[in-house]
């Protein structure tokens, strides 16, 4: 799947289940929280933090998947073609960076 045929499925997923979508303020909360449930997730199970165990069963990739999903609905409400500006700042990191971490003494 591709970033343009996810932002259809979300669109289609809003115009039949979801009836509209929140606005982009709305949208723009719901990113920090779920963007917050990852970094939960990550500090305390790859982090020096202890993991509570109400915490031990939440799964990282259903997270992640969430913060895609409201990112694909930002991109929708705002006119964004999100593969455009994906495959556009590929190739600009492709140009700009190719050997910007090769060349970094902190990376050996």
């Amino acid at each position: 799947m591709n970033l343009k045929n996810a932002q259809q499925d979300v669109d289609t997923w809003i115009k039949e289940h979801g009836v509209r979508y929140f606005n982009e303020l709305t949208n723009m909360a719901q990113l920090t929280e779920e963007v917050g449930e990852v970094a939960r997730i990550i500090a305390r199970r790859y982090g020096e933090q202890s993991e509570k165990e109400s915490d031990k069963n939440k799964d990282l990739g259903e997270e992640l998947a969430d913060v895609v999903f409201v990112v694909l609905c930002l991109a929708n409400q705002t006119g964004i073609d999100l593969q455009a500006a994906f495959d556009k700042k590929m190739d600009l990191k492709s140009v700009r960076d190719k050997d910007r971490h090769k060349n970094n003494d902190k990376l050996k």
